[in-house]
C-alpha cells in the first residue's frame, strides 16, 4: 500500500467531515452527523476502506478509555442505587422487546443482538444538548444522564455478548468462552493495576516529570493505544481493554490530566470511526427500502419511548420527567455500530438486517438534537392534549442568610502562598479544592485532608472535568504571569459568577489578570512594598527609643562615661 496515497484519502476524509460537521452543526445537528455523511459520500471514492476502519477501531478504544475515566468508583457510588436500577431495567427491556419482535423474523441469537444494539441511544449527542441548552441538572436531565452512564458501562458486556453469540456453538463452548475472557480481563487488570497505581504514579511523582506536558501527553498516548493493543495481544476486545485501563486510572491523581491531554487524539480516531460508519450506509437501500426503514424509525422510537416511560412510573420519578426522558432517549447511539459491526463480521445479523439497523440508526441521530432539545415542551403538549395540566409551582423556598454563603472554593496553586490561604479556609470549616501541577506539593495538600486534582489549570479540557462550574470563589496564586491569565480566562469561561482573586507577581501584569476577568488582584510588589514600609518604620521607632532611652541615662547620671 502506498502510505502517501492512503494519506491523501486520510486527508480528504478528515476534510470532509470538518465541512460537512460545521454545516451540521449549522443546523443544530451533531457533528457526527456530518461525519456520518463524509463517510458515506467519500466511501465510494476511497480503496483502502478496509484501512480506514482498522484505524477506526483505536477511535472506539480510545473513546472507551475517556468513558472509563469518567467512571470512578467514587463517581458510580454517588448516582444511587435508583440511577443504576432504571438504566439497567431500561437496557434488559429494551433488548428483550426488540429480541421478541425480531424472533418473529429470524433466528433467536440474531434476534439477541438485533435487540442489544437498539438498547442503546447516543451519549455524544445528548449530553452535548443538554449541556448547550443548560439542561443537564434538569429533573429529565439528570435521569438521562444516568441512564447514559449505565448504558456505556453496559457496552463492554454487550460487545462480549455478541462476540459470544458470533461465535455459535452449545451452551457448554459459549460458557468456557465467557470464563477464558473474564480470566484474561482478570489478569488484564491485575497488570493495569500494578502499572497505574504503583508503576506510572512514582515515576509522575518523580520531580519535574509531571509538569512536563510533553511527558504526560506521551504517557496519556501510550496508555489509551497499549491498553487497547495489550487486549488485543491476549484475545480480547481492544475496546474492552481500554475501557478497564481507563476504569483503573480514574481513581488515580492523574485521570484528570490524562483525559485532557488524550482528547485530541481521541477526536482523530473517533471521528476517523463514524466516517468509517458513514462508508457502510447504503443510499441506494435507502431509497429501494425507505418505507420499510421509516416503519422501523418510528417503532424504534415509539417503544423506546414507551419503556422508558413506564419504568420512570414504576420509579416514580413523575410523568412528566418520565416521558421527556424516554423522548430524549428514543434513538439508537453511536456505539450500536460497534455492536452491529462486530455481529456482521461474526455473521450472526445478514446484510439486509446490517442495512437496515445502519439506515435507521443515521435516521435516528439526524432526530437526536431535535427529540433532545424539545423534550420538555413535547412531553407537556401530550399531557395537555391528554387533558392534564401542568402542576401549580411549589411555592418559592425562603432562603436564610446562611444558604448564600460561599460553600465551594478552589486554590489553584499550592505554594506557600496557597497553603497561607487553604490554612485560613480549613479554620472555617469551608470546603476547598486544589488544583496543583506538582505532585509533592499535591501530597502536601492531601496531607491538610484537601481535595486535590493534578491538572494543568490552563487546560480548559481539564478544566472542565474538576467541577469548577458552580463554584462561588476561586483564588489563583500562580507565580508565572502568562499562565495565571490563562487560568483566569478559563475560570470566568466556565463559571461566569464566580468571584476570582489573583496574585501578581510583578506590578506590571496586574493590570493584564484584571483584563483576564480576576474581580481582586493582590500586588505581590506593592504588598511587599508595604510590609517593608511598616518594617522600616518600625525599626526606625524602635532605633528612635532605643536613642532616646541612652539620652535619658545620660541626662540623669551626667558621671556616666560612655565609649
Amino acid at each position: 500500500m502506498d502510505i502517501w496515497y492512503f494519506i491523501a484519502e486520510i486527508v480528504l476524509l478528515l476534510g470532509l467531515a470538518f465541512v460537512l460537521g460545521a454545516v451540521a452543526q449549522r443546523f443544530k445537528q451533531s457533528a457526527i452527523v456530518g461525519y456520518l455523511l463524509a463517510g458515506a459520500i467519500v466511501g465510494p471514492m476511497l480503496f483502502n476502506k478496509e484501512a480506514v476502519q482498522n484505524v477506526a477501531e483505536l477511535g472506539v478504544a480510545l473513546l472507551l478509555f475517556s468513558i472509563g475515566l469518567e467512571f470512578s468508583f467514587s463517581r458510580l457510588k454517588g448516582m444511587g442505587t435508583q440511577a443504576f436500577l432504571i438504566g439497567i431495567l431500561q437496557i434488559l427491556l429494551t433488548l428483550g422487546g426488540f429480541a421478541l419482535i425480531f424472533t418473529l423474523r429470524g433466528p433467536l441469537p440474531q434476534a439477541v443482538a438485533m435487540g442489544a444494539l437498539i438498547a442503546l441511544s447516543s451519549t455524544a449527542i445528548v449530553l452535548r444538548v443538554l449541556v448547550d441548552r443548560s439542561e443537564i441538572d434538569s429533573l429529565h436531565g439528570r435521569k438521562a444522564l444516568a441512564i447514559l452512564l449505565t448504558q456505556d458501562a453496559a457496552v463492554v458486556p454487550l460487545v462480549l455478548l455478541v462476540t459470544i453469540l458470533g461465535r455459535g456453538g452449545d451452551l457448554q463452548g459459549a460458557g468456557l468462552h465467557v470464563v477464558k475472557t473474564l480470566a484474561a480481563a482478570g489478569g488484564l487488570a491485575a497488570v493495569f493495576y500494578l502499572l497505574f497505581y504503583i508503576i506510572i504514579p512514582k515515576a509522575l511523582m518523580t520531580r519535574g516529570v509531571f509538569a512536563n506536558r510533553e511527558l504526560v501527553v506521551l504517557l496519556a498516548m501510550v496508555i489509551g493505544i497499549g491498553s487497547s493493543w495489550a487486549a488485543h495481544a491476549i484475545g480480547l476486545s481492544p475496546a474492552l481493554g481500554a475501557f478497564i485501563a481507563g476504569m483503573l486510572m480514574a481513581e488515580s491523581p492523574f485521570a484528570s490530566q490524562i483525559r485532557s491531554d488524550i482528547v485530541s487524539l481521541r477526536t482523530l480516531f473517533v471521528t476517523l470511526f463514524f466516517t468509517s460508519i458513514g462508508m457502510l450506509a447504503d443510499p441506494a437501500w435507502f431509497v429501494a427500502h425507505w418505507g420499510r426503514a421509516l416503519a422501523w424509525l418510528a417503532l424504534v422510537l415509539t417503544l423506546k419511548t414507551a419503556i422508558i416511560f413506564v419504568i420512570g412510573l414504576v420509579f416514580r420519578i413523575g410523568r412528566r420527567t418520565a416521558l421527556a426522558t424516554g423522548i430524549a432517549l428514543a434513538q439508537v447511539g453511536e456505539f450500536s455500530f460497534v455492536l452491529a459491526t462486530e455481529a456482521y463480521r461474526s455473521g450472526l445479523i445478514a446484510e439486509e438486517a446490517f442495512d437496515l439497523v445502519v439506515t435507521v440508526t443515521i435516521l435516528s441521530m439526524f432526530m437526536a438534537p431535535y427529540m433532545t432539545s424539545y423534550a420538555a415542551p413535547l412531553a407537556e403538549r401530550v399531557f395537555l392534549l391528554l387533558g392534564q395540566k401542568p402542576p401549580q409551582p411549589a411555592a418559592p423556598e425562603i432562603t436564610t442568610p446562611a444558604a448564600g454563603l460561599c460553600a465551594r472554593t478552589f486554590i489553584i496553586g499550592f505554594g506557600p502562598a496557597g497553603q497561607r490561604v487553604a490554612d485560613l479556609l480549613l479554620e472555617h470549616d469551608i470546603p476547598t479544592t486544589v488544583i496543583e501541577l506538582n505532585p509533592e506539593t499535591a501530597v502536601i495538600a492531601r496531607e491538610k485532608g484537601l481535595k486535590v486534582h493534578l491538572v494543568d489549570a490552563t487546560s480548559s479540557e481539564a478544566i472542565t472535568h474538576v467541577g469548577i462550574k458552580g463554584t462561588c470563589l476561586v483564588i489563583v496564586t500562580v507565580p508565572d504571569p502568562r499562565s495565571a491569565q490563562a487560568v483566569i480566562r478559563n475560570i470566568r469561561f466556565f463559571a461566569p459568577q464566580a468571584t476570582i482573586i489573583a496574585r501578581s507577581r510583578y506590578h506590571i501584569a496586574s493590570r493584564n489578570l484584571q483584563k483576564a476577568g480576576a474581580d481582586l488582584v493582590v500586588d505581590e510588589e506593592n504588598t511587599i512594598g508595604d510590609a517593608l514600609s511598616r518594617e522600616v518604620m518600625d525599626s526606625i521607632q524602635e532605633v528612635n527609643r532605643n536613642a532616646l532611652g541612652l539620652s535619658l541615662i545620660h541626662i540623669s547620671d551626667p558621671t556616666r562615661q560612655t565609649t
